[in-house]
């Protein structure tokens, strides 16, 4: 996996383009927002978050569909269970990942973010290939865009309290920051 600073794109994952983005206001790029999602919810390897970052979506093919129809979001990843990784948006673009949201009284996280969101609910636990994967992914974000810092790592609960609430319990942020000092040693 290797991001081409100058695309937002990395190659070594797979490309999914979504048209839910446009123009970063600033182009900076300081924050890293961790999500969860599976559509239907907790179910997995359906292919359906692709197609609704698409907006490809047969609202008619499970009930839940219908409420999120008219929904135009994306992310910039998405890890899946087995840690494959898909790109949706350049990293250099704003994808509508964030919502109604605020950081360190900044309001609108997604002008100034990268979104990356992991197959899982908010209480199922995550996996192993969905840790390391995430690891990877963060080193390299964060060689690139310096202004990430380990502080600048989020969950979109952090963001949108009270509104959003993944990637919840479930998710191990203590292996995860652990798992990313190491890798700042090596």
């Amino acid at each position: 996996m290797q991001l081409d600073p100058a695309s937002g794109w990395f190659e070594g994952v797979r490309h999914c383009p979504s048209p839910n983005f446009n123009a970063r206001p600033s182009g900076e790029i300081s924050l890293l927002v961790i999500h969860n999602i599976s559509l239907p919810p907790a179910q997995f390897a359906t292919g359906k978050v692709q197609e609704f970052f698409q907006n490809r979506l047969d609202v008619t093919e499970h009930p839940y569909f219908e409420g999120i129809a008219d929904l135009r979001v994306s992310a910039h990843f998405l890890i899946e269970r087995d840690g494959a990784i898909t790109q949706f948006v350049s990293c250099l673009e704003r994808a509508w990942h964030a919502g109604v949201s605020r950081f360190e009284g900044r309001e609108g996280c997604n002008d100034f973010s990268v979104g990356i969101e992991l197959e899982g609910t908010d209480d199922l636990p995550f996996t192993e290939a969905q840790y390391q994967a995430l690891v990877a992914l963060t080193g390299h974000l964060q060689r690139t865009y310096t202004a990430i810092t380990h502080s600048r790592i989020q969950g979109h609960s952090d963001i949108a309290p009270g509104r959003k609430t993944d990637p919840g319990p479930a998710f191990d942020w203590a292996r995860y920051r652990a798992a990313l000092e190491k890798g700042e040693a090596q």
